[in-house]
């Protein structure tokens, strides 16, 4: 009926790359402004989220943004993967895999990030994903206490998690 002058392969599936894209610098904008308030402290993190939410001026809308942002993300992200698998680019190996290296980097982040209120479910979530590093023949050990500062989860940890998910 319409004539394009556009492949007819090129549809709504292509488009979830550039709405990455804009959610990735709405989780930057966000994530900044949240730096600002938080205490990666063990004592006062959870504190400071609800200072986030209840004091700080439009806080309970930038937080919001930043979780249901990364929400989206992981969906865009699986719509994308999914319009890969349906045409056929996993067969390009090099882009196949450094997309994938691209979503366990992104997982990483996002349980960084879920950590980082050190509320009760965060906290065990934080001990038993980390604690399975011990499971690791050889160096699993030594890499759990490396990953957390100590032989405890402690403010050490809550600082290391909260620059990692910064950066």
């Amino acid at each position: 009926v319409f004539n394009y002058m556009c492949p007819k392969t090129l549809n709504i599936w292509w488009n979830f790359g550039s709405c990455l894209g804009l959610l990735l610098v709405s989780q930057l904008i966000t994530g900044i402004l949240l730096s600002i308030h938080y205490n990666p402290n063990t004592e006062e993190a959870m504190g400071s989220v609800y200072y986030i939410m209840r004091d700080v001026q439009g806080g309970w809308f930038v937080r919001n943004c930043h979780v249901s942002g990364a929400n989206f993300m992981f969906i865009c992200v699986y719509l994308h993967i999914g319009r890969g698998l349906y045409y056929g680019s996993y067969l390009m190996k090099s882009v196949w895999f450094s997309g994938m290296a691209i979503l366990i980097l992104l997982m990483a982040i996002a349980f960084l990030g879920y950590v980082l209120p050190w509320g009760s479910m965060s906290y065990w979530g934080a001990v038993v994903i980390t604690s399975m590093l011990s499971i690791v023949p050889v160096p699993g050990e030594r890499l759990k206490v490396w990953v957390w500062g100590g032989y405890v989860d402690t403010n050490v940890t809550l600082k290391r998690f909260f620059v990692l998910h910064f950066v």
